[in-house]
């Protein structure tokens, strides 16, 4: 029997044997889903700002699940450990939204598209191809990714449910 692994705001884990990983509350933060087909294990990240050099004067510096750029190698090196193999990890993306209404705030303003455009730059960097996108918009995520099948499932209260 499955088991359902949370993975909470600024974290990371994997799920094998059928495990199924989730994350809640993507709003302008984005979840990436990494997946081996053969190894059959599945990777997730909840990250909330782009760049760990950004904010690196801020109280969440050494707080490495948090960014695109320290995250994403982070989760993938922890599949690798598991029996992945990086040439086969394969990327979906999900959250990256606008919530709210501009913030004069330079370090938070568009910070939904700031996240995707360096979940995107990080995984290019790692030469992980992305094989599915559902970002943007002006609505919350829910996010599921299966270790059997590496499908990303996504709720959101107003829209529905899809599959990726």
């Amino acid at each position: 029997m499955s088991k359902t692994i949370v993975v909470g705001i600024s974290d990371y884990n994997i799920a094998i044997g059928g495990d199924i990983l989730v994350t809640y509350a993507l709003g302008s933060c984005v979840g990436i889903c990494l997946y081996d087909p053969v190894a059959k294990i599945a990777g997730l990240s909840h990250i909330m700002l782009p760049t760990i050099t950004e904010f690196s004067d801020s109280r969440f510096a050494a707080q490495y699940g948090k960014y695109a750029d320290t995250a994403i190698e982070l989760l993938m090196q922890k599949m690798i450990n598991s029996g992945a193999v990086k040439i086969r990890i394969r990327a979906k993306i999900a959250g990256g939204a606008q919530m709210f209404a501009p913030i004069n705030n330079a370090n938070i303003a568009g910070i939904g598209e700031r996240n995707v455009i360096a979940v995107k730059k990080e995984l290019a960097r790692l030469k992980i191809p992305i094989v599915a996108e559902d970002t943007g918009k002006n609505y919350g995520r829910t996010l599921y990714i299966g270790s059997d099948d590496g499908l990303m499932r996504i709720k959101s209260v107003n829209k529905g449910e899809w599959v990726y």
